[in-house]
């Protein structure tokens, strides 16, 4: 701490930077957020290329939960650092791109691209009550407005693969 009692002259801990920055992703800085997304979606496009569609479905969920847990935690112990909603902090939109990517069978890239547009609209645009949970102070609300712009991408496309297969 310094003179006046804030952490901000000081580096954050390496573990809670390394999660929260989404493996320093979040340092990018044109658009950091999208950077994390980006990322996130590399990640799952590469561990498309080895799982069948059941393992990668139930390893991006398993991906969702542990690093919503590990976001959280991350994102706590970088506020007194960084603020109450730092934009190094991506975890979150890497949460958040993996949720509608569920439905995305492995090296479906025309979908998962898709997926990450459609993420990226939602948590831009901030529609549909994603505004309010923003606004909300606390580290498990820096995630949970990306994971309700998730769960909206997830339904959008849920119905895009849904009316597409009925042509």
């Amino acid at each position: 701490m310094n003179d006046k009692g804030n952490l901000t002259d000081k580096r954050p801990p390496f573990l809670p930077m390394l999660i929260g920055t989404g493996f320093y992703s979040g340092l990018w800085p044109w658009g950091p957020g999208t950077a994390g997304s980006v990322l996130a979606t590399v990640i799952w496009g590469l561990l498309s290329l080895w799982l069948s569609g059941s393992e990668l479905m139930l390893l991006t969920i398993a991906l969702i939960l542990l690093f919503t847990l590990l976001g959280t935690w991350a994102t706590a112990r970088l506020q007194p650092y960084w603020g109450e909603d730092p934009s190094r902090v991506v975890v979150d939109e890497m949460v958040g791109v993996w949720i509608p990517l569920i439905v995305v069978q492995p090296k479906e890239w025309g979908w998962a691209l898709a997926a990450l547009v459609l993420f990226r609209f939602f948590d831009i645009v901030k529609p549909l009550g994603i505004k309010k949970l923003d606004r909300m102070k606390g580290a498990f609300w820096v995630m949970g407005d990306d994971i309700l712009g998730g769960v909206y991408a997830l339904v959008v496309m849920v119905v895009a693969k849904y009316i597409l297969s009925c042509w």
